[in-house]
């Protein structure tokens, strides 16, 4: 699996894992971001506890059900900070159109989300900065 197979999918698949080791997948917005691969949820979202405190994870293309149309491949995710969550944020709005920019006004608005942006690395060969620290896997 390339970062261009998943990061040009409208949907990926992450799964996360319990306190228990059971797994938890979740099918996910994603876009590319360099030579990473970035991700949005809310912040109260299972997934984001479960990272916070077990940051492996699986991540793969998806349909939109959460069906694998890819290969699965294992990393490990960190959370972004404000920084990098508004340059995701602006990537999310261009690739996902009107509809991206409805979900993000709406979460902003409502204040329902507040915007946990995940960063992935496959290779595990970028490093990570120390001025943007994000969620990466790897």
């Amino acid at each position: 699996m390339s970062l261009d197979t998943v990061g040009r999918a409208s949907y990926a698949l992450v799964t996360s894992y319990r306190k228990d080791g059971r797994a938890v997948p979740t099918p996910v917005w994603v876009v590319r971001d360099g030579d990473a691969l970035a991700i949005w949820t809310v912040t109260g979202a299972g997934k984001v506890k479960r990272i916070r405190r077990d940051p492996t994870v699986l991540i793969g293309p998806c349909d939109v059900r959460g069906r694998p149309t890819g290969e699965q491949v294992a990393g490990r995710a960190e959370i972004l900070d404000d920084a990098g969550s508004e340059r995701v944020r602006d990537l999310l709005r261009h690739k996902y159109g009107v509809m991206g920019r409805i979900t993000l006004f709406a979460a902003r608005l409502e204040f329902l989300f507040d915007d946990w942006l995940w960063m992935y690395d496959p290779t595990g060969q970028r490093a990570l900065s120390a001025a943007v620290p994000m969620l990466w896997v790897w």
